[in-house]
């Protein structure tokens, strides 16, 4: 989990902890970007505006690297506008969740793309 906002980092822990999951927290890209290439997670899901680099320029980096290449990456944003999901897509995620989380679907939603290769 890329999250620079500690509160939303605790949130988003919680809920996948909730159901079983481990989560490894990075406060910044180069953290998540760091942690992706020591430990292979089976899915990470990046706020698109952390402090350090945007999140579109962390997947690219993700991309480029063998080892985290084929790691599903899922945006998480407050970029809400209109055509703001569908261009993230385009930029590569796997899945786009916008703030505030729906605390009732959100890990779902998650594990759908972690199945799939695809989601919300």
């Amino acid at each position: 989990m890329v999250e620079d906002n500690e509160r939303g980092l605790k949130l988003v822990t919680t809920l996948l902890e909730l159901r079983g999951y481990e989560v490894l927290p990075a406060g910044s890209a180069q953290d998540g970007i760091d942690q992706a290439a020591r430990h292979a997670p089976a899915l990470i899901v990046m706020d698109i505006q952390l402090p350090d680099m945007l999140g579109v320029e962390a997947l690219r980096v993700l991309r480029a690297d063998p080892v985290t290449r084929s790691i599903p990456v899922v945006a998480l944003t407050a970029l809400a506008m209109k055509g703001d999901r569908e261009r993230l897509l385009a930029s590569g995620f796997d899945g786009y969740l916008s703030k505030p989380l729906d605390v009732a679907t959100f890990v779902d939603s998650l594990e759908a793309v972690m199945t799939t290769g695809t989601g919300t």
